[in-house]
């Protein structure tokens, strides 16, 4: 079995069997909708919690929550860069590579496994904001909704690049940018709600991009 996106040819129907455990197979699959209703209602009572039942300002409220939003673009880059696209050197690291993210590359249109399955979301979400709450205290009520509502979007263009055609706006880059990711060059572009770390990092692609976007 092929383990890198590298090496995976992209299919563009179908979808591959990960687990022969039966739940743990239905698992690995999730309808869109259910981890962005989820981060949302959460980011809302978060928020609201944080109006409601702190001592942090408003306007402190608005700007924890503009730089979670914004902590969580560097964390969607990093980890797709760093953790999905890890370098397979032990047939264990490929493995991972593979389930966490290289089947997604060779089954780029399978719309159920566009999204972490919620159970593990929710778990690392939770854990997150423990994290967050140490570091931060009352402050994390104001920050995580930003930072979890920046996931929740991120799905969506996540989903909408693979799910739908470009529109004809200037939000059709984001659908060029991820393209060039799965058709032209997987060691770029790893950036999928914005490309600013990719640019400030050095991994945007310098490739001619006008025919691309007809892949996805």
């Amino acid at each position: 079995m092929e383990t890198t996106h590298n090496k995976v040819r992209p299919k563009h129907s179908g979808t591959k069997q990960l687990f022969d455990n039966p739940t743990l197979e239905k698992l690995s699959h999730t309808h869109i909708a259910t981890p962005v209703t989820i981060f949302f209602v959460a980011g809302g009572v978060l928020g609201y919690y944080a109006f409601t039942h702190t001592n942090v300002a408003n306007w402190a409220i608005g700007s924890l929550f503009l730089t979670g939003a914004t902590v969580f673009t560097f964390v969607e880059y990093w980890v797709h860069r760093s953790v999905y696209h890890i370098e397979p050197t032990t047939e264990a690291r490929a493995n991972f590579q593979y389930i966490a993210h290289g089947v997604h590359h060779e089954y780029p249109k399978d719309k159920t496994r566009l999204a972490m399955p919620p159970i593990i979301a929710a778990i690392a979400a939770a854990t997150l904001f423990i994290l967050f709450f140490f570091l931060m205290g009352e402050s994390a009520y104001a920050f995580f909704p930003g930072f979890i509502w920046g996931y929740a979007a991120y799905l969506l263009v996540h989903y909408s690049v693979h799910a739908y055609a470009p529109p004809k706006n200037f939000m059709k880059q984001l659908w060029i940018n991820h393209a060039v990711h799965h058709y032209k060059d997987g060691n770029a572009v790893f950036g999928v709600s914005s490309p600013l770390w990719d640019y400030i990092f050095g991994t945007m692609a310098t490739m001619d991009k006008t025919k691309v976007s007809e892949n996805l």
